[in-house]
């Protein structure tokens, strides 16, 4: 019985763990998808990940343009994304996708919603625990990020937090300085949701 009990108790454990490395979905996709694209009619979810397009070489060359190495649990190359097509009638208007990243006091899931260009419509954290959290959700924080896009975080050194060159990162504010570990966590999920939307949505059109 004890046995038993161990065996349960192992693959517990173990489908616990599978289930958590998984993409990053939106809560409620008919709810938010209207939200951040009022105009849409509909949208199609499309399942990638690099273990399908690449590997780890795929893996290597997407480190190397967020200029970080990809860590734990929600960075493997076989970790599902979710992305959202939006569509109004027939016609292609945008994306929505969001990306896990590790913050101060727990996991931050950041998403972003994207014009035909790439270039940001919408951010917002669907999931963020900090005393502060407030402040970071407030939807002025957001849109400092809407018009930019990932050639304006190339710039952005995901590692130190500093900007070589010129960037209109710089014009970010961080709303609560007290928070400045997840104020840069978030800044490194926009550039690492932006490179895999320009990889696996975008065709690339702005990679160097």
């Amino acid at each position: 019985m004890n046995r038993l009990i161990s065996v349960i108790l192992i693959c517990l454990y173990f489908s616990a763990f599978l289930f958590a490395a998984v993409g990053c979905d939106l809560n409620d996709p008919d709810r938010d998808v209207k939200r951040l694209f009022p105009e849409s009619t509909g949208y199609k979810t499309l399942y990638v990940s690099m273990a399908q397009k690449g590997g780890e070489a795929l893996l290597r060359k997407i480190e190397e343009r967020l200029g970080d190495k990809f860590k734990g649990l929600f960075e493997t190359a076989d970790v599902p994304y979710t992305m959202y097509q939006i569509f109004k009638g027939k016609e292609l208007i945008g994306y929505i996708h969001g990306v896990n990243q590790k913050g101060q006091f727990g996991g931050i899931q950041v998403f972003l919603a994207l014009d035909l260009e790439g270039n940001i419509r919408a951010f917002y954290f669907q999931k963020l625990t900090n005393q502060y959290a407030k402040l970071l959700r407030d939807p002025s924080f957001g849109r400092q990020f809407v018009g930019l896009n990932l050639k304006d975080f190339q710039n952005y050194d995901v590692v130190t937090g500093q900007i070589k060159g010129e960037s209109r990162v710089a014009g970010i504010k961080n709303p609560a300085p007290e928070a400045e570990s997840d104020f840069r966590s978030a800044l490194r999920a926009t550039k690492k949701n932006l490179i895999l939307c320009d990889e696996f949505l975008l065709g690339n059109r702005h990679l160097k």
